[in-house]
């Protein structure tokens, strides 16, 4: 895997999620991803700890008293530690609470990233505004915008709903409804021949249910969350508490998915009189577990929505669907 983006040509795709950064380029025929978790945990300093880090290539800063560790090895030392993680975002934009965020995200981008010095196109992500809140989602575009221009990229900025749709939409031509359950939030976007008609999020999504699902069972959410990703599915009967409790808070996520997609629909006078049926896309790393596409086509098909589709899918890789569609609208740019 090359390292840092020296790929053959000059455009990169970045998704930036609630919880992973993943990084996009094409080199040569392939696709090429690289991704961090967009976390870090604080440990004491000592000179010791920082050799052994920096001599295992762990990405770490030094902060006064304290050392931060960010990107994928912060899991292993929140576990070690007994704490749950720091994360630089909630909700899809920058974490206000925390006040390292914007310096974390810093490091962790430039993880992922170096400087340039040629013209190199970078699109990345962004989410849409959660139904019936316009919330301000300019500071946190603005400042993301900042930090990768300030590497020496062009930036520009692309609805990550959209992005599944560049990513997996191409057979027809780019018409239909791309959703990606993340972290924070949930996007859901509607393109019509790659024009986005209608693009909204649910702040329902992978923390919602691990934050809950910890405080009923007295569980780290940062646990819950590799549990999640470990064993959790959605057939059959779990004796596991846990993983009971877990399946609880994705049905209540998944319906309030559907009805969010529902009252969008009602209350979108704009949306062309589709006749042909729409193809449905689902990807995001809170819909990889075992039988999620099948519960959400059921909850679907009973919400009796105003919207015939002609398939409910998996993306072809769940986890880097945005990163890749990123990167796809950064080729079509050149």
């Amino acid at each position: 895997m090359q390292h840092n983006g020296q790929g053959d040509n000059s455009a990169l795709g970045l998704d930036v999620g609630t919880s992973r950064i993943c990084l996009a380029q094409r080199v040569g025929e392939e696709y090429r991803f690289e991704t961090q978790l967009n976390a870090f945990v604080t440990v004491p300093f000592s000179n010791m700890t920082e050799n052994v880090l920096t001599k295992q290539n762990i990405p770490h800063t030094v902060s006064g008293p304290e050392i931060m560790v960010h990107g994928n090895e912060s899991d292993r030392f929140a576990d070690l530690l007994n704490v749950d993680t720091r994360r630089t975002m909630t909700r899809g934009v920058l974490n206000p609470a925390e006040p390292d965020s914007l310096n974390m995200f810093r490091k962790i981008v430039e993880s992922l990233l170096t400087s340039t010095k040629e013209p190199r196109k970078l699109c990345f992500t962004v989410p849409a505004a959660p139904i019936g809140a316009e919330e301000n989602l300019t500071y946190h575009e603005a400042t993301l915008r900042q930090v990768l221009a300030e590497m020496g990229y062009q930036v520009k900025s692309i609805n990550e709903g959209l992005a599944v749709i560049y990513s997996e939409l191409e057979s027809t031509n780019y018409t239909g409804i791309g959703i990606s359950c993340g972290g924070g939030l949930c996007n859901v976007c509607v393109a019509y021949l790659s024009v986005p008609v209608m693009s909204f999020s649910i702040p329902k999504a992978g923390d919602y249910i691990d934050t809950n699902t910890a405080s009923v069972t007295g569980e780290l959410a940062n646990r819950v969350r590799i549990a999640k990703e470990d064993s959790f599915h959605f057939n059959g009967f779990h004796s596991d508490k846990l993983l009971q409790v877990l399946g609880v808070y994705y049905d209540e996520m998944i319906q309030s998915l559907v009805q969010g997609i529902k009252q969008a629909f009602s209350n979108s006078r704009n949306l062309p009189k589709q006749k042909r049926p729409l193809p449905v896309v689902l990807s995001g790393g809170t819909a990889l577990p075992e039988g999620f596409r099948d519960r959400f086509e059921k909850i679907f098909k009973e919400a009796n929505l105003p919207i015939p589709t002609s398939e409910i899918r998996m993306a072809a890789d769940p986890l880097l669907t945005s990163a890749k569609g990123a990167l796809v609208a950064a080729l079509a740019d050149l």
